[in-house]
């Protein structure tokens, strides 16, 4: 309660203090004169009298309050806009502060601006005068060739236009580079965003199968059951299964050889079982071998039912998972094909799924690529084109035709699902340690490529790096210039992509350098 409260108040209280007295003593002489006035008629005036001035000061109090209130709310107006001109006044600041830094900012551009007009001026001026002193050389040299040469207008016209020519290829040259540079720089960016994202996001199991399969025997006397009676055991055995058994001085081991791993796992079942049964007789041989031939059946088509599950992939005929499961018995430079498909229907499904393209039909022409390679080899012929006759049979889409044909180049992509596949094949193959060859395919390889880059003209000396992933062409300085040996990086590559088959992708990187020696003696 403020001080202006405080002194109503006072006053009020006063007044009726003063009020009250005046009134007693007034009623006290009255009562000396009337002295009729009885204690009830005083008790009664004394009541009412305190009413009244109970009400009078009630209704002081309720202006005083209203007084109160009216100047609390004044008081919180003036607050109010004080706060409001304050932060106006902060806002002014801030404007002003920001205005002077644009102000700054604007001045700083405006000279930076004439510093490069001034440098723009001063290079027009030097490349006018380069383009003159151009234009008199060529004038110079083309009068000192008919001086020296004795040729005619048309000899030295022809001469020129040759120049010319060399010169436009040369710039031509300096254009594509600029241009497939700046298309790379775009396009590398978001293909390896695509292509990180999808391999990352893949698991592949690794799984090598070579030529032999070893099979441990309880004791080394089951080596003399499984020869029998002048051989005819193992000669049973070898007749029924196609494999190759090798028995040596390995102690409880025999040796399964073959270069089908489908005859060597059914080799090796069979023996495993004939060793558990303990019987091993011809007859018995001959059961065991055909028992465990309709299982292996079954085996396969249960892979190639996972895997096609495993990919989402159940609106597949069940009449392809034979042929699906039968690519695990299969290798291409001793990659396991069912595994090669699985991983690539993975990448080309993930990569679809980035770019919004239909991961399920990537995903399933990416699984059945390679299909015809599951009896290419019972058949003969070109896998693809196996593939491509098993894939109408079941009713497989157009799109997965295109990619048995298009992974091969044997025709052009016809769809971006399709697109998606063959990178995804590229990357399956060239996986470090997804591929092996033998040492003699090897050699040969190396060989070629060596044929094909000493072919070029200009080319000093060639080493192959990282088995022959990498080649490094070393050229003559003076015989090949900059944009030549960019034009003898792609004209190798392509004729390497002509004339040569191998795994995976080969990185032709062409080097050029002037060395300049002298010694100080």
């Amino acid at each position: 309660m403020d001080v202006v409260t405080l002194v109503i108040i006072t006053a009020v209280v006063g007044i009726i203090i003063g009020g009250g007295i005046a009134y007693l003593l007034v009623g006290k002489k009255n009562q000396e004169q009337k002295p009729s006035f009885t204690e009830e008629d005083l008790e009664r005036i004394k009541l009412k009298y305190k009413e009244e001035v109970e009400a009078e000061l009630s209704r002081r109090w309720e202006e005083v309050e209203e007084r109160e209130r009216l100047l609390n709310e004044r008081e919180r107006s003036l607050d109010r806009k004080w706060q409001s001109l304050e932060k106006r006044e902060e806002e002014i600041y801030k404007w002003e502060r920001d205005l002077r830094a644009l102000e700054r900012e604007i001045r700083n551009l405006e000279k930076s601006v004439e510093e490069k007009e001034r440098k723009l001026e001063e290079a027009q001026r030097e490349l006018e005068k380069e383009r003159k002193e151009v234009e008199e050389l060529k004038e110079k040299e083309i009068l000192e060739l008919q001086r020296i040469a004795s040729l005619t207008k048309e000899e030295a016209k022809e001469e020129l236009l040759n120049r010319v020519r060399e010169e436009a290829q040369a710039e031509a040259v300096r254009i594509m580079k600029r241009i497939e540079e700046e298309a790379k720089a775009k396009a590398e960016l978001r293909a390896k965003d695509i292509i990180t994202t999808a391999v990352q996001r893949l698991a592949p199991q690794i799984a090598i199968n070579y030529t032999t399969t070893s099979v441990e025997l309880p004791s080394n006397e089951f080596k003399g059951r499984i020869i029998g009676r002048e051989g005819r055991n193992i000669r049973t055995f070898e007749l029924l299964t196609g494999v190759d058994l090798i028995i040596d001085d390995t102690p409880d081991i025999v040796t399964i050889s073959s270069f089908d791993p489908l005859r060597r796992e059914i080799a090796k079942e069979a023996l495993e079982k004939l060793i558990q049964d303990g019987r091993i007789h011809p007859a018995r041989i001959e059961e065991v071998v055909e028992e465990v031939k309709k299982e292996m059946d079954e085996k396969i088509r249960k892979l190639g039912e996972e895997a096609a599950f495993e990919l989402d992939l159940h609106d597949i005929n069940p009449g392809l998972y034979y042929y699906i499961g039968k690519l695990y018995f299969r290798t291409s430079y001793s990659q396991n094909v069912l595994l090669h498909s699985k991983e690539v229907a993975y990448i080309a499904g993930l990569m679809a799924e980035e770019l919004g393209l239909d991961a399920k039909l990537a995903r399933r022409a990416g699984l059945l690529h390679d299909i015809g390679k599951s009896i290419s080899h019972e058949l003969g012929g070109s896998h693809t084109d196996i593939g491509i006759d098993l894939c109408k049979k079941y009713g497989e889409p157009e799109a997965v035709l295109n990619a048995i044909k298009a992974h091969h180049e044997e025709e052009p992509v016809k769809y971006p699902e399709v697109a998606l596949v063959c990178a995804a094949d590229a990357l399956s193959a060239a996986r470090p340690g997804a591929r092996r060859e033998t040492l003699e395919a090897y050699l040969k390889r190396l060989e070629k490529l060596e044929e094909i880059i000493k072919s070029f003209e200009g080319v000093a000396n060639a080493y192959a790096i990282q088995a022959g992933r990498e080649i490094r062409v070393i050229v003559n300085p003076e015989e090949v210039d900059d944009e030549k040996a960019y034009k003898l990086s792609k004209d190798i590559a392509q004729r390497i992509e002509e004339e040569m088959e191998y795994p995976g992708q080969i990185k032709v990187v062409v080097i050029r350098e002037t060395r300049h020696i002298e010694y100080a003696r």
